[in-house]
């Protein structure tokens, strides 16, 4: 069983077109470990297995007639309840939504199933994707695998509980502000951050009609490996012609990099925070792990990194985009994370609109002018390992915010791979940052991190 479990999406694909395993044993497999772990971690919310048992006999008899296979046959995957699947219920987190069952896939689950994906079910995830934990009204608390008394984060929370369990080696991520870099830190698997403008949001709670906060949103791959991601990413990406935002950019592939020579920042600490003696260790050993294949790393950060954030602009219309969502769905009965986003609050003025606009536009020159000089940042996802349910609203914790969001306001590519563990035997990650529409080099250093001494270990659940 652990055989199957803890393997890649890579690795299955290829045993079942060779037909060293069956399509039915592997979802099988992953079946009964979700039933296994299900019940302490709540991660899976909706399990579709009549229906993937079925999709995997007819993976295998394709097999068996010689048929063309796309990159994914037969390999399981659960999806992030805010995406669209069609004929499975596709909640958001969000009462109104709570018999919701799309006529279609979204498109980046369209394209995975295309490519011959099974979907065994859909993830947890907090109200519209708005918190860092994972909580709702529809299915509660999602717990982290390596500690239940633990958050997994968010809001892809499900979705980086499940794969840490085993019951999933795929899964598709959203973020807005961190929402798959921080599930992966602290579930201690690897996750991508996709340049802005690479994966199209069509049939995602969070599309692609938002204004200006519209970029703040990408989709990407969680998996295991690296080597998941690096399959996965091309797959998803390119333009739909129905999400506007999405630039038909050509994508590199990560083992066509030449590693010595590349230049790296890092920094544990942030504006007025410190980082934990695990957190710092943990990046001092990817540093050094990166160094040792001939990469310059320094001790250098911008100056202007972390403000303003994305919270901010999310933010500064007084809630009303949150509220025009919640009216979409007719949600009435609102999670008191999100409640507190939505309440009516003095929007900025115009003027004060348009010098935050401004601001992040002299931000984001800034960070290009830092970018210059280096390939890649290299930081933690968070100064912390995963918290206890409900701490992240602390004040000092929410202010750890700006270690992911600030990428989002720049729109950069980040990879996420476990670097060490904390004192409590809690997975730290930390993020690989590359240049816009360079995502090869941020998954090319996040595999040399993985492949000496970090990357996932399984949780004793």
């Amino acid at each position: 069983m652990d055989e199957i479990t803890h393997a890649s999406a890579k690795t299955l694909s290829r045993a079942i077109r060779e037909k060293k395993v069956s399509a039915l044993e592997v979802v099988n497999s992953h079946l009964n470990r979700i039933e296994d772990v299900n019940g302490k971690i709540n991660a899976v919310v909706a399990v579709v297995g009549d229906r993937a048992v079925v999709e995997a006999k007819n993976a295998d008899k394709a097999i068996s007639k010689g048929e063309q296979v796309g990159a994914l046959h037969g390999v399981p995957m659960t999806v992030k309840d805010s995406h669209d699947t069609e004929g499975i219920i596709s909640t958001g987190g969000t009462k109104g939504r709570e018999s919701y069952v799309p006529k279609r896939d979204s498109t980046a689950v369209a394209r995975m199933r295309s490519e011959g994906a099974i979907i065994l079910g859909k993830t947890n995830t907090p109200e519209l994707t708005l918190s860092f934990e994972t909580d709702n009204l529809i299915y509660g608390r999602t717990n982290n695998p390596y500690n239940i008394e633990c958050t997994s984060g968010g809001s892809s929370g499900g979705a980086g509980a499940i794969i840490a369990s085993g019951g999933s080696p795929l899964d598709l991520g959203t973020d807005t502000g961190g929402s798959i870099r921080v599930p992966a830190s602290f579930c201690g698997i690897t996750g991508l951050k996709p340049t802005s403008g690479r994966v199209p949001r069509t049939g995602h709670i969070i599309s692609h009609s938002l204004g200006p906060i519209d970029a703040l949103t990408t989709v990407g791959p969680m998996a295991r490996y690296i080597e998941d991601l690096e399959l996965v990413f091309p797959l998803i990406a390119g333009p739909d012609w129905k999400d506007p935002a999405i630039t038909p950019m050509p994508i590199r592939h990560p083992k066509d990099v030449n590693i010595p020579g590349l230049r790296v920042s890092y920094f544990t600490d942030m504006a007025n925070l410190t980082a934990t003696d695990d957190v710092v260790s943990a990046t001092k050993s990817a540093v050094h792990a990166l160094r040792d294949t001939g990469v310059s790393v320094v001790a250098d950060m911008p100056d202007t990194i972390g403000d303003p954030t994305g919270t901010s602009l999310l933010l500064a219309d007084g809630g009303s985009t949150i509220r025009r969502l919640l009216r979409k769905w007719e949600t009435k009965e609102i999670h008191e994370w999100v409640d507190r986003l939505a309440k009516d609050r003095e929007p900025l003025h115009i003027t004060k609109y348009t010098e935050l606009l401004e601001e992040i536009d002299v931000f984001r020159s800034n960070m290009l002018r830092f970018m210059k000089n280096y390939d890649a940042i290299l930081c933690p996802v968070r100064p912390f390992p995963a918290l206890r349910h409900g701490q992240s609203l602390e004040r000092d914790k929410r202010d750890a915010n700006i270690y992911t969001s600030c990428f989002n306001l720049t729109g950069w590519p980040a990879t996420v791979v476990r670097a060490g563990t904390s004192e409590d035997e809690l997975p730290i990650g930390i993020q690989i940052i590359a240049r816009p529409w360079r995502e090869d080099v941020c998954l090319a250093l996040g595999s040399i991190i993985e492949s000496t001494g970090g990357g996932w270990k399984p949780p004793n659940i």
